[in-house]
């Protein structure tokens, strides 16, 4: 079953379009992240569903039923935004409780709704301070907390641990999902960090420009980016870029890196003498002896350990960086010269025009028969 669909949804702001022909469908108890950069539209979407804002053009149903035309307050939602909203002259406990107050629920439970929700987020120590005597990660688990605690079938999120400190947005990351899974509340979260993207999503709807560029798992938007962009997004430290020029060899397509051969399995001769973009992630590749099968001549420039991976940035003969990932604790070279081994099956390729991925011809062929 659908719980949110969007329809061919327009906003414009004076002369600015904000949101552009945009169509969404949110099944019933998914999670679902809108990731993408400052300014991409995902607040104004998701104020948009909350029926805070007016949509120009297209409709918002929920659960089927046209809510396009309703008010905020009769569509049954939950809502955390990031500016708190939090009433200053109630409690913690009261602005959470607020939720539950506007049904008229008994004061039992209340009180148990309220500090259920409260020990979740590690608040119930300050339920009866004022937001003034909060600080920022306090007054936005409060608004979370607000929103999680009415159990509403849909549940709109805007980035909600943002002001909370690293640590706590870390365990977070690990509660929220249970949480949000035990009350079996279909969510509309949004974040600008990937990494709570990867975590949180069961899909992850990534937006630019007012449209949604990709839609997909965690794994297929990391795996399988539709172009440069979302490449650039998603991964840390960020995909290796390079331009090259595929040619044509004995076994295949290839290009070259520090004058060696990477052969590029699957493609055909569509990308021949194109001016592509090659990416690797840096966790692809990985540092090998000079002797083995393909081995690429690189020139160690600096090392940086980063807890659990040591990330090391080399050059190629022509002077191009490329960043190589391992684990921590792994041998590999400090300084000077070394050899890197690639995979030609874990690179994409991109259209330099364009910026969009080329997909070998197998696939490419497979996804044309789908779409016919």
């Amino acid at each position: 079953m659908t719980t949110l669909q969007l329809k061919n949804i327009v906003k414009r702001y004076k002369s600015q379009t904000v949101l552009d022909d945009l169509s969404l469908d949110v099944a019933n108890g998914e999670r679902l992240v809108l990731f993408g950069p400052s300014g991409s539209g995902k607040t104004v979407l998701l104020r948009l569903i909350a029926g805070v804002i007016e949509p120009d053009g297209g409709r918002v149903l929920i659960g089927g039923e046209d809510m396009t035309d309703v008010d905020a307050e009769h569509r049954g939602l939950g809502m955390a935004f990031q500016n708190f909203a939090l009433f200053p002259h109630m409690s913690a406990f009261d602005n959470i409780a607020s939720a539950l107050t506007s049904r008229k629920s008994s004061r039992d439970t209340i009180a148990a709704g309220v500090h259920k929700v409260a020990k979740l987020l590690k608040i119930d120590h300050v339920l009866s301070h004022h937001p003034k005597a909060l600080s920022n990660g306090q007054k936005q688990r409060t608004a979370l907390a607000r929103a999680l605690v009415g159990s509403p079938p849909l549940l709109l999120l805007d980035d909600p641990l943002r002001n909370v400190d690293a640590k706590l947005r870390f365990e977070m990351r690990l509660e929220l999902p249970r949480l949000l899974a035990a009350q079996g509340a279909t969510v509309i979260y949004v974040t600008q960090d990937y990494k709570e993207a990867m975590a949180l999503g069961d899909r992850i709807a990534v937006m630019a420009h007012g449209r949604i560029r990709q839609i997909g798992t965690p794994a297929e938007i990391y795996n399988a980016p539709a172009d440069i962009e979302i490449a650039r997004l998603f991964g840390d430290p960020t995909i290796n870029l390079l331009d090259v020029v595929p040619q044509r060899g004995p076994d295949g397509a290839f290009v070259e890196l520090s004058d060696m051969r990477l052969r590029l399995p699957g493609f055909g001769a569509e990308i021949i003498e194109k001016q592509c973009v090659l990416g690797l992630r840096p966790e692809t590749i990985a540092f090998a002896e000079a002797s083995a099968h393909g081995a690429i001549p690189v020139t160690v420039e600096a090392e940086t350990p980063l807890n659990e991976k040591t990330v090391t940035l080399a050059l190629t003969a022509r002077g191009r960086e490329i960043l190589v990932s391992r684990p921590a604790g792994t041998p590999g070279p400090v300084a000077g010269p070394a050899h890197i081994a690639v995979d030609g099956r874990a690179a994409f390729l991109f259209d330099k025009a364009t910026g969009q991925r080329i997909l070998p011809s197998e696939l490419a062929s497979k996804r044309d028969g789908e779409a016919a």
